[in-house]
């Protein structure tokens, strides 16, 4: 009998194994397993096999989280292990209104707004419509016949409540929310020692067993099926025990996550009122409009499969301490600040010099792109009971390195509408890669052969392009007072011209020169390092530069790093109400990496894509004699465009004429970030860990 392979979970497959197991058998010689009854019993047998096999296989992947595929299996899974995922988050908003009073009868001395839903939005252009709630009532006073309510905070969703009445006649008790998307930073639980007492205590959520005893007063909670929540209680060991008779209320808010993102006029829907002489009255009128600063945002949906199989084994690694850079990143978006988008750790000795005993933090926020320093602090401070002794985090703002494209994108027009319809179909397929999580995050790479091929597949009618690229770093200045800085790119820079201006920058204005000025940089011999100065131009495309200061500071080539010496500067480009100056500079490699603390953009605004007619393609030339030819290097200004007549001046300027000679330079630090140094105060990135980071 040939021996069966028992591996096999293929229906034709299994088949095929019992029909050879007949026909090894004696008892079945001569039969014709294709056209007798057989074949019928042996299908039914195949088929019973199949489907044993398959679902032996779906438990089997089910008990690794790895190979699970079923949500609540993944959860229970992670809460094996100590991990609750995230809930979803609800948008939040602030607004403001006041309440005439002065024609409300009896006169108030206070208004209550009350919990619940405060404030509607409109549903246009297909989007639903979103309710706002408070969680507690809100009671202000009333001044001059104006009760005013200022910056409440309002959160998307419908406020629900869940009562229980704890039972030790019932064995296992639970007590769960029946509502889906449930926000579970939001719930509010309170427990009262009867039903018809009026006394509450308010409990508040724990994740963790360290830092509570016998009679804190906690609950705990933990994700089931269908995204619904379980709220459980400790054991007089872990958290105080429920008692017979105990009545459990909880608030909680249903949300929508990101769907109420982006919301900025909203309608009152709330309910005001006072109460006079024992007697409740409800306020309907001298409300007015709602009025909001900002949009709602902070919106999220519940944490998916993927990020639980991620961060689940990564927190059981950790063990609730921070010690490798694994750990910050594991847990500073899971336990200590859930808005994290991206994050990027490391440590103080991977810089040059070394920094030793410190770890350098920078976390992109859900929204915006900097984190207030109070959120900075509460995270310094929370870090503190994972953190091992003798390691100083430093929370280093978010630091972008831009890459810009210019693109000459050649076409047939003969399958084409026209130029621009080619230059629109190629600018939305740069969109979707400028925005997609592969160059969304730290420690991403944009991929220069993939951008081109996705520039080739834009549309049939493309033949080719000759694409090139730079990188750029915006320098924060420090106006009117002397400053050093120093910029880090991560990626090494190409030496195109050995006699110099390798760089390029915005103009700017500094002290004792009228005319815009612009950096310029010479490499020495070994093209490794080179020092800067500062020069003139009468235009930004002209080719003749005045150069008016010299080594005014160092660049290092091979680190992508740029250092200048203290100088004020007085005037420069205002982007998002700050000074910067725009350093561009031609990678070595088309394929750029955010190193460390620097988050990749493909910043496609000041990208250029320009249609070119494939003369030969388009059977307009075949010959070629007229094709025009594209450069695949960079234009050779010597300037970027910005900054210009920033401030007025009336000094006289120092001039100087035609290119700079080589000088030999000082060795520079390598540093993936932007230093700011003045006289008195210290602000900058990983490079030199002052406070807080000089470089967009």
């Amino acid at each position: 009998m040939p021996l069966a392979n028992f591996s096999n979970l293929d229906f034709d497959q299994v088949k095929t194994t019992l029909r050879d197991y007949l026909k090894s058998n004696s008892n079945f010689t001569d039969y014709d397993f294709e056209g007798s009854n057989l074949s019928t019993i042996l299908d039914v047998l195949a088929y019973n096999t199949y489907i044993s096999s398959y679902n032996a296989n779906m438990v089997a992947n089910e008990v690794f989280i790895d190979t699970a595929t079923l949500r609540e299996n993944i959860v229970a899974l992670a809460r094996n292990i100590g991990y609750v995922p995230r809930s979803r988050k609800s948008a939040r908003a602030t607004i403001s209104f006041f309440v005439d009073t002065s024609n409300i009868t009896p006169t108030p001395a206070s208004i209550t707004l009350n919990k619940g839903i405060i404030a509607t939005t409109s549903g246009s252009f297909g989007n639903d419509s979103r309710t706002f709630c408070i969680l507690n009532d809100i009671t202000v006073p009333v001044f001059n016949n104006i009760a005013s309510f200022d910056d409440i905070s309002i959160y998307e969703g419908t406020l629900l409540s869940s009562n229980f009445t704890y039972s030790t006649r019932i064995p296992n008790q639970k007590f769960i929310l029946p509502n889906s998307g449930v926000d579970t930073s939001l719930i509010s639980v309170t427990v009262k020692n009867n039903e018809n007492s009026s006394a509450s205590t308010k409990y508040s959520n724990q994740d963790s067993l360290f830092d509570i005893g016998g009679q804190s007063k906690v609950y705990f909670l933990q994700e089931i099926s269908d995204e619904r929540y379980e709220i459980f209680f400790g054991d007089n060991i872990f958290g105080k025990a429920l008692e017979e008779g105990n009545y459990i209320t909880a608030n909680y808010i249903t949300s929508s996550g990101d769907g109420g993102n982006g919301i900025s006029s909203f309608q009152f829907s709330g309910r005001l009122t006072y109460t006079r002489n024992a007697q409740t009255y409800t306020v309907t009128s001298g409300i007015s409009l709602l009025t909001t600063g900002l949009s709602s945002s902070g919106g999220d949906i519940i944490e998916s499969v993927e990020s639980i199989r991620r961060y689940a084994p990564r927190i059981y690694a950790s063990q609730n301490r921070a010690l490798t850079a694994d750990d910050y990143e594991t847990l500073i978006p899971t336990r200590i600040y859930p808005e994290t988008e991206s994050i990027s750790v490391f440590g103080g000795e991977e810089l040059i010099p070394p920094q030793y005993g410190k770890v350098f933090i920078s976390i992109k926020p859900r929204t915006g792109d900097f984190l207030p320093n109070l959120i900075k602090q509460n995270i310094k401070n929370k870090l503190k009971k994972f953190a091992v002794a003798g390691i100083v985090p430093e929370i280093l703002d978010l630091k972008y390195l831009y890459i810009e494209i210019d693109s000459k994108v050649y076409y047939n027009t003969n399958k084409a509408e026209s130029s621009a319809f080619v230059s629109s179909v190629v600018q939305n397929n740069a969109n979707k890669y400028a925005e997609s999580t592969e160059l969304n995050k730290y420690g991403a790479r944009f991929k220069y052969s993939k951008f081109l091929k996705i520039v080739d597949d834009s549309h049939e009618s493309i033949t080719s392009n000759i694409t090139t690229l730079r990188m750029r770093r915006d320098l924060r200045v420090v106006l009117n007072a002397f400053a050093e800085y120093q910029i880090g790119f991560g990626n090494r820079f190409q030496v195109k011209d050995p006699d110099g201006f390798n760089i390029k920058t915005s103009a700017f204005k500094i002290d004792g020169i009228s005319q815009d000025v612009y950096l310029g940089d010479l490499p020495r011999s070994d093209r490794e390092t080179g020092t800067l100065f500062f020069f003139t131009l009468p235009n930004v495309g002209s080719q003749s530069p005045s150069i008016v200061r010299r080594n005014v500071g160092f660049i290092d080539y091979i680190n992508g790093v740029i250092t200048i010496n203290p100088v004020n500067i007085q005037g420069g480009m205002v982007k998002d109400g700050q000074t910067i100056v725009e350093i561009e500079a031609t990678p070595s490699s088309n394929d750029v990496i955010g190193l460390q603390d620097l988050y990749l953009q493909l910043d496609i605004s000041s990208s250029n894509f320009e249609t070119v007619v494939d003369e030969i393609s388009s059977g307009l030339d075949p010959a070629g004699s007229n094709y025009i030819v594209t450069s695949s290097y960079p234009n050779g200004n010597l300037a970027r465009e910005g900054g210009r007549g920033s401030i007025v001046r009336t000094s006289t300027p120092t001039t100087a004429t035609s290119r700079p000679s080589a000088t030999t330079p000082t060795t520079t630090t390598s540093v993936p970030s932007t230093t700011v140094s003045t006289t008195g105060s210290s602000t900058g990135g990983s490079g030199s860990g002052g406070g807080s980071g000089s470089g967009y």
